[in-house]
């Protein structure tokens, strides 16, 4: 019996965790923290810049810095993982992104909240890391998919709440996002620090230790590998498609192409992020039963539908003469499509990952996966901006359903990984493969 099965066998869960070690739910409620408080404080981010008589685009550079910054430090990130233990670096990056937004509610001038905003990236990208490497180096190779459903699932909970507990807390202060977001993090932190036992992962780690190797080699290693580079390319469609492209382009279709209020679009995504979280377990559980590539070939080919979806919504609504009635139930279709296959790619791609790591860790392997969905968060907003001044926004959407399709090639030529032992990893990606 492996050291994850007689750590689970003593502890107690829900149902929906049953069977998972004790980190998976310990890592889903930090995850729900930092989530809740992120959730609270972005929609009010832009507002606070403003008042410090900003135009729109360096308003809106505050939340691009956060992005940019977990970006370009990803790699350092996946480095101190590799050197310090995923614990003492996903702690050190919480406390980072709680002092940063705690000292950033005291900001007299733009220029010290786009800093501190900055530094919060940085700490942002030390706790992504290190909490999905942890993640994928506890669990069981048969449990990696749902693991990673429901620690996805603590992010969709806490970002859909964080919102709704928003509006009381800005009546009180517009200030006040910042320090519920710092005590939101502080609490992950403590979380961290008590239930993360170390004896838990020395344990596992004892292991796997003969198995580590170069991190640089691993990394190489890693992307000669087809199921990385289906992992890789899956994150980058999710960064660019649903954090990049959907959350930029989604409010201005909705009130400009459908002609509706800005409630339609709430209504819509709150029905892609219902479907999303109802549906990330049940979609990790498929990863760990019937494989890897079957879960993610619903995902991309979900994603590239509903983008398609979208297209033909805008078309109808302005080419078609369709009534209005009609184009937007076409968008709240597409919307819960892209919720649908977002989960499948919520809990798949992680799991390909973890598999490829075989139970080393793999601070770098991690980090690599991570900046494709935030290289895809800053220039899907971009992309979609400039498809959608120069043409319409069905040429945006449209651009978003080709990459998915390119992600769909990925898959299709990527080996099975459900199956494959930890030696295999290196031999594999050898081979070609």
């Amino acid at each position: 019996m492996s050291p994850v099965r007689r750590l689970g066998g003593a502890i107690r869960r829900t149902p929906l965790l049953a069977g998972l070690p004790r980190e998976v739910a310990v890592l889903t409620a930090i995850a729900f923290c930092v989530a809740l408080g992120f959730g609270i404080l972005i929609p009010v981010l832009p507002v606070f810049a403003r008042t410090f008589d900003v135009s729109a685009l360096e308003a809106s550079a505050v939340i691009s810095v956060f992005a940019l910054v977990r970006f370009v430090t990803s790699p350092l990130a996946g480095g101190l993982v590799d050197r310090l233990g995923e614990r003492t670096v996903m702690t050190s990056g919480l406390l980072i992104v709680a002092v940063s937004s705690f000292a950033a509610g005291f900001s007299q001038t733009y220029a010290q909240l786009l800093l501190l905003r900055g530094v919060g990236g940085l700490g942002s990208s030390m706790f992504t890391v290190s909490a999905m490497a942890l993640l994928l180096r506890v669990v069981a190779t048969e449990q990696r998919g749902r693991a990673a459903g429901a620690f996805q699932g603590g992010f969709i909970i806490g970002g859909v709440a964080g919102p709704a507990v928003g509006g009381l807390v800005v009546a009180w202060s517009i200030r006040a996002p910042f320090f519920v977001y710092a005590a939101t993090l502080l609490l992950a932190a403590l979380v961290a620090v008590l239930f993360l036992s170390r004896a838990h992962l020395a344990e596992r780690e004892e292991q796997v230790a003969q198995g580590d190797q170069n991190k640089l080699e691993q990394l190489r290693t890693a992307l000669r590998d087809r199921a990385y580079q289906a992992a890789l390319s899956t994150n980058l469609i999710t960064g660019f498609v649903v954090f990049g492209l959907r959350s930029s382009a989604v409010p201005l279709f909705v009130v400009e192409g459908l002609g509706e209020s800005a409630s339609i679009s709430g209504i819509g995504f709150l029905i892609a992020a219902g479907l999303q979280t109802l549906l990330l377990l049940p979609a990790g559980r498929m990863a760990d039963t019937e494989g890897r590539r079957k879960a993610l070939l619903w995902g991309t080919i979900g994603t590239a539908f509903g983008m398609l979806v979208l297209t033909a919504a805008d078309v109808a609504a302005n080419g078609w003469g369709t009534p209005a009635v009609a184009a937007t139930a076409m968008f709240f279709i597409a919307m819960a499509i892209q919720g649908a296959s977002g989960a499948f790619l919520g809990s798949a791609p992680a799991a390909v990952v973890g598999d490829i790591m075989g139970g080393r860790r793999g601070g770098i392997v991690v980090a690599t996966f991570q900046m494709m969905s935030d290289l895809g968060a800053i220039i899907g907003p971009l992309v979609a901006g400039l498809l959608i001044d120069a043409f319409d926004f069905d040429w945006a959407f449209a651009a978003g359903a080709m990459l998915a399709v390119v992600a769909v090639v990925f898959v299709l030529r990527m080996p099975e990984t459900l199956t494959r032992k930890p030696s295999e990893s290196t031999d594999t990606a050898s081979e070609g493969q």
